[in-house]
């Protein structure tokens, strides 16, 4: 049997660099000897359903999301399904995990964080009360990490929002507040933080060494679940 091909699943955005780094993070897993091909849940293509059809063979599937949200939940098993392949591994989200929690731990090193800032984990945002509960336990992860308080606010679809956050604890005496982006790449929702009223805004965690370790810890773990061999 050939080695099962690990489809990883990006949101999609029409922001280059967020597709830049989708493109990145296939690639490095690829130099870690897995075969990867790379699809879309949403706004470009290709399709989960376009690159399933192209793959001879099992694929266990990955999806580069942090949150299990309605994509995760929903788009990605109809896509699954529409394709008519029959040996696809689905394996959950890539968070919450405490690797993405050690990466923005990084992120915030390389941006100026000190201990004492108050720091806001910031999300894009969900409808879904399941991707909200993924997102407070990546806060609590990231709170375990700093051995400090972590705060959550959303760019969109989710209250609070972060530029509420960030005034409250200015209001409740924060002397620093640092924005930690829960988020794979930069874009426009990056960008928009800018303007959230913190002192420092941390880069999005982006293709790092710790993040390609689990994007192969979900593969393998999708291998094992449907009894595949490489």
């Amino acid at each position: 049997m050939s080695t099962p091909v690990l489809l990883l699943v990006a949101h999609g955005t029409r922001d280059p660099r967020g597709v830049t780094e989708a493109r990145r993070l296939a690639a490095a897993l690829g130099d870690r000897g897995v075969p990867v091909r790379l699809a879309f849940a949403d706004v470009l293509g290709p399709t989960v359903s376009e690159v399933l059809r192209e793959i001879d063979g099992p694929a266990v599937l990955v999806p580069a999301f942090f949150a299990a949200g309605f994509h995760v939940r929903t788009d990605v098993p109809a896509e699954v399904a529409s394709s008519g392949h029959l040996q696809v591994s689905v394996t959950p989200a890539l968070g919450p995990d405490l690797a993405l929690a050690s990466v923005q731990h990084v992120r915030l090193q390389e941006a100026g964080w000190q201990p004492g800032d108050a720091v806001v984990l910031a999300a894009v945002g969900s409808s879904e009360a399941r991707a909200l509960a993924d997102v407070r336990v990546a806060a609590e992860l990231l709170s375990g990490v700093l051995d400090a308080p972590v705060d959550v606010g959303y760019a969109v679809s989710a209250e609070p929002r972060v530029g509420e956050v960030v005034a409250r604890l200015r209001a409740d005496g924060a002397s620093r507040v640092v924005i930690s982006p829960y988020m794979l790449a930069p874009g426009l929702f990056h960008t928009r933080l800018s303007e959230a009223g913190a002192d420092v805004v941390a880069a999005a965690l982006g293709v790092h060494p710790l993040l390609v370790d689990l994007g192969l810890q979900r593969y393998r773990v999708g291998l094992t679940t449907a009894g595949l061999r490489t």
